[in-house]
């Protein structure tokens, strides 16, 4: 199949699923009608499973998909209504009024449960929020994301070593002792709150969010890639000296197994690898610096997850892998999967090899064939082989609709940017877009 037959096909396939799956899916499932904001729990059916619980990211994340729909589809009046309802609840049920900043968890109504300031939370509340005004008009938007910002350059910067201090009380204050690796600072937090800057000031145009978005650039490239193997490092202490990875309290791998905590290996993520690098070339393009000095490292992480973490015997993408090494952890998982779709198309498109659109091709397919599940959305975790579900809720606490929805939307529009500009050029065997010009998330 020539290049231009795949990314039809890609294209039209993709778009399918987004338009008759994962969009109706969480349309029709996704608002708490009892209480607001966004309900998160359900079976392999979609039918509705007990949410006794919201957490911060996953109703910003809702927030930031429903803002998203409203730009993408602006005659549907029900998506601005959606946003800005979720909008009032997280503003109602989750800002301190006291000290500022978000809580981390509520009840189901919105009453308090975790009042910690965790900053992967506040990076959330600037992305979805800074979208919301992008996409909706609305001023508290944005009011709110800079509110957030500013508390984050006030109370969670180390200004000694460089970064954030991720997880605090509700006064802002470092927790007593360091149970859970509650002291530890993350490549997740931090390429995050990049992913947040992005927007910001993609929204806001102030060059205090500019240059707090190249400082999280130039922390993350320099402290927190494994540059011999084109990885990721996972954990350091505050001094930025790399530790071996453990399960830290109020994460999707401390929780994901219920009470018991996940034990991770001192593993690479392939996920995360090929999310930081169609992250950062988004960053690049925002900030409008010299892509140059990042673009190697940047392919590096592609290369990991390709060379690595893709599974050309039954399709699609391992969890995780020995940096420099061989996949560790074989299941497929449904963020992974997402990421690696958007990633390799936006690697194909900035640097024009091949490869990379097999790859996707590749990651598609196995989403295709063995993710999706008959109601449109996806099981979060199946088999090596696609064959057995080993996790087959489609929605929990912590998967809503962001990575499937962003990799669907992200991937529909460039590939359709590539179809325009083969026709344009009238040559179509050459599909060489040398990038996405969308500068905030659409």
């Amino acid at each position: 199949m020539d290049m231009c037959t795949t990314i039809q096909s890609l294209h039209a396939e993709i778009e399918l699923h987004l338009e008759r799956g994962v969009i109706p899916f969480w349309l029709a499932r996704a608002v708490d009608h009892e209480h607001g904001g966004f309900r998160t729990n359900f079976d392999p059916s979609g039918n509705p499973l007990p949410c006794p619980e919201k957490y911060v990211n996953t109703q910003c994340r809702f927030i930031w998909w429903f803002s998203t729909l409203c730009r993408r589809y602006p005659e549907r009046a029900e998506y601005r209504q959606i946003a800005r309802g979720g909008g009032d609840f997280l503003i109602k049920h989750f800002w301190d009024e006291i000290h500022g900043g978000w809580y981390w968890k509520t009840y189901a109504d919105g009453a308090p449960l975790d009042t910690a300031k965790i900053v992967y939370g506040q990076s959330f509340a600037i992305y979805a929020l800074s979208q919301y005004t992008h996409c909706t008009g609305d001023p508290r938007g944005r009011e709110y994301a800079e509110r957030t910002f500013d508390l984050l350059q006030k109370y969670s910067t180390d200004t000694l070593n460089g970064g954030y201090f991720e997880n605090l009380t509700r006064e802002w204050e470092m927790f007593p002792d360091d149970t859970g690796g509650v002291h530890r600072k993350g490549l997740d937090t931090h390429m995050h709150l990049m992913e947040a800057y992005t927007v910001l000031y993609s929204v806001s145009g102030k060059e205090i969010h500019r240059r707090k978005l190249i400082e999280q650039m130039t922390l993350i490239m320099s402290r927190m890639v494994n540059t011999v193997h084109g990885c990721g490092r996972n954990q350091f202490d505050a001094a930025w000296n790399p530790l071996p990875a453990i399960a830290i309290m109020r994460t999707w791998n401390a929780e994901r197994n219920g009470p018991e905590t996940a034990a991770p290996l001192d593993t690479t993520s392939y996920g995360h690898n090929i999310e930081l690098s169609w992250l950062m070339h988004r960053a690049l393009d925002v900030a409008g610096i010299d892509a140059a000095p990042y673009l190697s490292v940047t392919q590096d992480l592609v290369e990991n997850s390709f060379l690595r973490g893709l599974d050309w015997e039954h399709g699609g993408i391992y969890r995780d892998g020995i940096p420099g090494g061989s996949p560790v952890l074989l299941e497929k998982e449904f963020w992974q999967h997402s990421e690696a779709l958007l990633g390799f198309i936006d690697a194909y498109q900035r640097f024009k090899d091949p490869k990379y659109l097999d790859a996707a091709e590749c990651i598609w397919g196995f989403i295709r064939d063995h993710m999706i599940a008959p109601i449109g959305e996806w099981y979060t975790l199946v088999s090596a082989d696609g064959k057995t579900v080993i996790d087959a809720d489609i929605g929990n606490p912590w998967k809503a609709a962001y990575h499937t929805g962003r990799a669907l939307t992200e991937s529909v529009d460039r590939l359709q940017s590539m179809l325009e500009f083969a026709q344009k050029s009238n040559h179509g065997h050459v599909l060489n877009e040398t990038r996405s010009s969308i500068a905030v998330e659409e």
